[in-house]
């Protein structure tokens, strides 16, 4: 079985690939803990400048969750909170990697895709590349671990636009939303996402650091009661949710109820 993880290196700039090319780089269990592991002993690596997070293959960055592991792994919000908290920590180690992290997007870039290039710090596209996170039309949420990176990067009206519409939009739309710093020539993607690896390598590593650190100083702290976080994975015990995951099995339109 292929690595969930690729990971390379050249000098100072590390690769990390989701490698999942046949199903368009869905996110498994297996991806999720390894992805967390592999950016934390990356962060800890004082060698490091900068970190590319690309998907594997030239199709996809990521097309999301594997929704075919849901029965078994998100079937109710229970299992649910315990897979949420490992994509949490996983998160957390992308965004808090203590070296700068540019995000290369070639094709799909949807969901889990998505949340994950949100929490890179720079993101370069082609030009058809595709975004979107249309959980609505599965009857589930993003709960906050995943919802955090989304809202830092492109505040409330965007993060609700994205969200409450469910619509998979292209490159130039994601540009002008603020999702993605520059769109250019799909057979450019690559070139242009290691220049910029190149040139943040190339600056003083320690100060580049500190930048982030300032940063995410300055940004807004939200602190949540155990309660608050709990109920983002309420819907995974709703009628909904059920609906909307078979619904997307069958390739058929959600009839859903509300309840």
């Amino acid at each position: 079985m292929a690595d969930p993880i690729l990971i390379t290196r050249d000098g100072a700039i590390a690769t990390v690939a989701l490698n999942n090319p046949e199903r368009l780089n869905a996110l498994n269990r297996a991806m999720w803990a390894q992805l967390g592991e592999t950016m934390r002993k990356l962060s800890a690596d004082d060698a490091l400048r900068c970190v590319v997070v690309r998907g594997a293959g030239e199709k996809a960055f990521a097309a999301g969750a594997d929704i075919a592991e849901f029965a078994n792994e998100r079937a109710n919000a229970k299992q649910a909170k315990s897979y949420g908290d490992l994509i949490h920590k996983t998160m957390q180690a992308v965004a808090h990697c203590r070296h700068p992290t540019v995000a290369l997007i070639r094709g799909a870039c949807v969901g889990g895709g998505l949340e994950i290039a949100a929490m890179c710090d720079l993101r370069v596209c082609g030009q058809s590349s595709r975004f979107g996170i249309p959980v609505s039309k599965l009857g589930l949420t993003m709960a906050y671990g995943e919802l955090m990176g989304l809202l830092a990067l492109v505040g409330r009206a965007v993060a609700l636009e994205i969200l409450l519409e469910g619509r998979v939009f292209d490159a130039d739309e994601a540009y002008r939303k603020g999702l993605v710093n520059r769109v250019v020539r799909d057979a450019k993607v690559e070139e242009e996402a290691y220049a910029t690896a190149r040139r943040i390598a190339d600056g003083a590593p320690l100060v580049n650091r500190w930048h982030k650190q300032f940063i995410e100083r300055l940004a807004v702290r939200v602190q949540l009661a155990e309660k608050e976080w709990d109920e983002g994975f309420a819907c995974f015990d709703t009628s909904d949710y059920k609906e909307g995951v078979a619904a997307f099995l069958e390739k058929r339109k959600p009839d859903f109820k509300g309840r």
